[in-house]
């Protein structure tokens, strides 16, 4: 086997390429209509989508897509728009009204095309009537730090929307409406994606509420009216405006956890795919990876070394300090802690679409080593993940992984790797290294 750290990068870029639109767009091209072709399309992906499709569409098209600040790329007749996120802003709200303004007056001989990624929710940030901007920013920031799953983010998202929940497919009756999916949440659920702006809702305001109330979260005024009078209420099923829409994912989770595992092998590591839609706290998580790992190395159990065990979804991080956070680099130093400087076993952990939090750093490598050199330096790992430091940890080892936009987003990807003939036992105190 290759150095350990070259082929966890290795996997990590075989993730990501498994996802990019470039060859991912023309297999799920729609026939072109007797009418109009307009693209619309919201996500850290979207302006790589609306490349590919110019790239492949035969025909004439026109359209407006937005993307995260830093992810345009060059387009001739989709216009790309760049906007903030996590946390949305006015170019968001500007770009939103204007895709909605696309697809008015349309017919049943146009086609509307949607390119939706994750990061969309964000991205697309038109609220209610009554609502504002400054509402909807001050709740996404509180949704963020509560640790609040992405599905429960976005039920919220939805039922304060005017174009989310369904409402930008159903402003596109009676066009035709493709959907083309690069998912980037546990499941794959197309509501899900980007708060599902094209498909029907079966959640509620009440949902909404119930997940606010859970996590203590205090809305504005404006919010709680929206929600308690079910003037939010999305899109629901058997909406006939929606009689005439398509969704196609071109691209997933399990899809680049299995592009990971085909490189694996190339180097003769047999990788065992975990789940692509783990969810928790992201510490959490790397404790249970890191149990697992020790079992593997020191037991043969449930996995002979050496291999390598593979994982996606998207954790989240509980922000108690004003750390750099991160979910991956979280899940990596909890792993790290867990292992306890057990030689033989590596991990990267990283996020595919390059930007992990709000960092342009996608993640970090951890080696067996890496406690020691930690303690050595002076820094206490234990504060830093007290603290949601991650990104300052690794950064300090010279351990992050850098790989600017990756311009596609298939979620969170973990890689743990272990060396054969490995002892995972309990390790000797030293320097500082067990607590």
């Amino acid at each position: 086997m290759s150095d350990p750290r070259s082929v966890l990068h290795a996997l990590f870029a075989a993730a990501v390429a498994s996802a990019d639109p470039a060859q991912r767009v023309r297999p799920f091209l729609p026939d072109p209509p007797k009418g109009r072709t307009i693209v619309v399309g919201c996500g850290k992906a979207s302006a790589s989508m609306a490349h590919a499709f110019e790239e492949a569409w035969p025909g004439p098209l026109e359209g407006l897509v937005v993307t995260r600040y830093g992810h345009g790329v060059p387009t001739t007749r989709i216009e790309v728009v760049e906007a903030s996120h996590p946390v949305p802003d006015a170019a968001g709200e500007t770009a939103a009204r204007r895709i909605l303004e696309r697809v008015q007056g349309l017919t049943a001989d146009d086609l509307v095309v949607c390119l939706i990624s994750g990061g969309g929710s964000a991205l697309l940030p038109l609220p209610l009537s009554g609502i504002t901007l400054e509402d909807k920013q001050s709740l996404n920031k509180a949704l963020l730090r509560s640790g609040a799953t992405i599905g429960e983010m976005n039920c919220v998202r939805r039922h304060l929307s005017a174009i989310k929940g369904g409402r930008l497919g159903a402003a596109c009756h009676p066009a035709r409406v493709v959907t083309l999916l690069i998912s980037d949440v546990p499941g794959d659920d197309p509501i899900n994606i980007a708060s599902g702006p094209t498909v029907l809702d079966p959640t509620t305001c009440e949902d909404a509420i119930a997940i606010l109330d859970r996590y203590g979260i205090e809305a504005a005024p404006a919010v709680m009216e929206a929600l308690t009078s079910g003037r939010g209420e999305s899109i629901k099923p058997n909406d006939e405006r929606l009689d005439r829409t398509e969704v196609r994912m071109i691209a997933t989770p399990q899809m680049a956890l299995e592009a990971a595992a085909s490189v694996a092998a190339e180097h003769g590591l047999p990788a065992y795919i975990l789940g692509d839609a783990i969810e928790g706290e992201a510490r959490d998580v790397g404790k249970v990876m890191a149990a697992l790992a020790r079992q593997v190395a020191g037991k043969g159990q449930p996995f002979a070394t050496p291999c390598v065990l593979l994982s996606g979804g998207e954790t989240t991080v509980t922000v108690w300090r004003h750390g750099r956070g991160g979910r991956n680099v979280e899940f990596l130093l909890s792993l790290g802690l867990g292992l306890e400087g057990a030689p033989g076993i590596h991990a990267l952990a990283g996020d595919t679409d390059g930007v992990d939090g709000s960092e342009n750093v996608a993640g970090a490598y951890w080696g067996p080593d890496s406690l020691r050199r930690a303690w050595a330096m002076g820094m206490n790992p234990h504060d830093s993940l007290t603290a949601n430091d991650g990104h300052s940890f690794f950064e300090a080892l010279g351990d992050t992984v850098v790989t600017g936009p990756t311009l596609t987003n298939v979620n969170d990807f973990r890689a743990v790797l272990i060396a054969a003939d490995t002892d995972a036992g309990p390790t000797p105190p030293s320097n500082g290294l067990n607590r």
